[in-house]
């Protein structure tokens, strides 16, 4: 938003934005009775991202908004007053979702959900909260959105995927605090390793490919730590980890060859409503 927005004041914010949305509306019914989908997603979409903007002006007509703060901010710092617009942005959207059930309206759910956490550590914390606290609570919160996201995953695997943008800032969030907890311990150094690993084994598995990647940068970043800090003048790693990538791309090539076989010998293990998920996925 720019600032010639704010001469309308509060209540022509406020103003503006019920006449926006109730113009996304008609047009996400317009376009959805025209069995235009995509179209009425994006209409719908806009209307939740519509509402920090309304929130921002009704706090501002009732004089509830801090004077030094503009709304452009929310989306570059973090404050604990933006909670009241994340709060009604879930809400909106939740409801939304519920009525359209457009798999991109839940791409502001999302990403509200990671800066909500981001907020709550604000409020709970204090005004400057330490970076490892933050850095915690966006892996703690990455790792629920995760979770949900698997569970709608399984809850929607016979229609279209609601999961998507959930899988996507989900795994942001929690690489990301993963990735900024600091530690010298080679222990744990080791254990970030393993972490990433896992996460391309289940992006592997679920055909999700932002796991895939995130793991890939996680291990990339290990491999360099042993590089670079470890082994630094070994004559002896350069060979090692060429050995190791021989193994991988081996590995890689023996997969590639009897997936079908693999995969359908390990989904036998698996709950009926997990082996439908891969195969609706791979489909």
């Amino acid at each position: 938003m720019t600032l010639g927005w704010e001469r309308f004041g509060g209540a022509g914010i406020v103003g503006l934005c019920l006449l926006y949305a109730i113009a996304g509306i008609t047009l996400a019914n317009s376009m959805a009775n025209k069995g235009l989908s995509v179209v009425a997603g994006i209409c719908a979409t806009l209307v939740v991202c519509l509402v920090p903007l309304a929130v921002f002006g009704l706090q501002h007509a009732l004089g509830v908004w801090p004077s030094d703060d503009d709304y452009r901010e929310h989306h570059r710092y973090i404050q604990w007053h933006w909670l009241y617009m994340e709060l009604a942005t879930l809400a909106v959207g939740a409801v939304l979702a519920r009525i359209y059930r457009y798999p991109f309206l839940v791409m502001p759910i999302a990403l509200t959900l990671w800066y909500l956490s981001m907020d709550l550590a604000m409020m709970l914390t204090g005004d400057y909260p330490e970076f490892e606290l933050r850095a915690l609570v966006s892996m703690c919160v990455g790792l629920f959105i995760l979770g949900l996201a698997f569970w709608i995953d399984i809850r929607s695997r016979h229609t279209v995927d609601y999961a998507f943008w959930l899988y996507i800032f989900g795994t942001v969030a929690f690489w990301c605090g993963l990735s900024m907890q600091h530690s010298e311990n080679h222990l744990s150094k080791f254990i970030y390793f393993c972490i990433n690993l896992f996460m391309i084994g289940i992006g592997a598995i679920l055909v999700r490919r932002v796991l895939v990647v995130f793991g890939a940068f996680g291990v990339c970043g290990y491999l360099g730590y042993l590089a670079y800090d470890v082994f630094n003048d070994s004559w002896f790693f350069p060979i090692v980890l060429t050995l190791l990538g021989g193994v991988i791309v081996y590995l890689g090539i023996l997969w590639q060859k009897h997936e079908q076989r693999l995969s359908q010998s390990m989904q036998g293990y698996l709950p009926r409503a997990l082996r439908e998920l891969f195969q609706y996925r791979r489909c």
